[in-house]
């Protein structure tokens, strides 16, 4: 009986280019042995029929799933965490791996050893940690992992040789930005404190406004979202010195102009107001938001970059963090 519905395989591929499968699973390996014109054929051959290779044939030939994990213990809603597995995704392909994710479900060790052990029965050759919270970066120290992984998380130290973006540096940068303009009252609309990027945020804009001799207006923390930005961005303004507010992302930002809007106050007239992320609609708020920008790609590159060399018995460092920029627009 005639086969329907089969998916082209190495027998056909190997048929089509005038070839043993031998030949063709050598091509798929890269094997040295294969001569140009004959690596040409079989590779014509695959496009003509359409061929997928089997990811689990391989392993089996291989012994190599040219896979990543990604745990992740953030919700992906957030603009930083999606973008970073977005990134990572995209480098990943670039450098020929799959990626799988796992999601822990909570804060606890128990849960990171839970999404650890998903990515093992996947057969990860090494796994990018997306952890910005402290508590998880608790547990990952915790447990053991077998194989290579690197954490990737908006903030970091030297010794995390560069896999992070400078958030002391952009959080002055638009400090700065606001001092530059006039402002001194200005405050900020701080982040969760459990998260590595709202802790150096808040840092930078403390040093940099100690640096310009202003007197520092730091409000509770917030959750990221806008409902909470709204919220805190109303008791701030009930300070009618504050001219100014640096939101530690641009979602609560997008809930301070709403408390400006509220209280009568407009904007940039009397109330600036910077961001922090550059999300997609930050350059359609009304007015559009100054803000700065993550540059994720370069992150996910270099963090891809750093696994791979790892997982291959290599090292790989980068000299400097990744470097944000400032965007200026009609916000402040």
């Amino acid at each position: 009986m005639e086969e329907t519905g089969r998916a082209p395989g190495v027998r056909e591929v190997a048929a089509a280019a005038g070839v043993s499968r031998q030949t063709v699973s050598r091509v798929l390996n890269d094997h040295p042995s294969i001569r140009p014109e004959t690596r040409e054929r079989v590779l014509a051959a695959m496009v003509e029929l359409n061929f997928r290779p089997n990811r689990a044939a391989r392993m089996l030939t291989t012994a190599r799933s040219t896979t990543i994990g990604v745990l992740v213990a953030s919700p992906s809603s957030l603009f930083g965490p999606a973008s970073s597995i977005d990134a990572i995704e995209r480098a990943a392909r670039d450098a020929g791996y799959f990626v799988t994710v796992a999601h822990a479900a909570s804060l606890d060790t128990a849960a990171v050893e839970a999404a650890l052990e998903q990515l093992s029965a996947q057969a990860v050759e090494g796994i990018v940690v997306v952890a910005p919270q402290q508590r998880i970066q608790d547990a990952m120290d915790a447990v053991s992992v077998r194989v290579p992984s690197i954490t990737l998380h908006g903030a970091g130290t030297a010794g995390d040789h560069g896999v992070f973006v400078d958030q002391v540096r952009g959080a002055r940068l638009a400090t700065r930005h606001l001092l530059d303009r006039g402002h001194v009252r200005i405050a900020h609309l701080a982040g969760p404190a459990d998260w590595s990027e709202a802790r150096a945020r808040r840092e930078g804009f403390l040093e940099e406004m100690a640096a310009a001799g202003a007197d520092p207006v730091v409000s509770r923390e917030g959750d990221w979202t806008a409902a909470s930005g709204a919220e805190i961005g109303a008791e701030l303004l009930a300070d009618p010195g504050i001219t100014a507010v640096f939101s530690s992302n641009d979602q609560m930002a997008l809930g301070a102009l709403f408390a400006a809007h509220a209280a009568g106050r407009s904007v940039p007239g009397d109330l600036a107001v910077v961001g922090f992320d550059d999300i997609p609609e930050a350059a359609f708020l009304i007015p559009p938001l100054t803000t700065v920008r993550q540059d994720f790609a370069e992150l996910g590159r270099r963090a891809v970059a750093r696994l791979i060399a790892q997982i291959e018995g290599e090292s790989l460092d980068f000299a400097e963090p990744v470097a944000p920029v400032l965007v200026p627009r009609a916000s402040a």
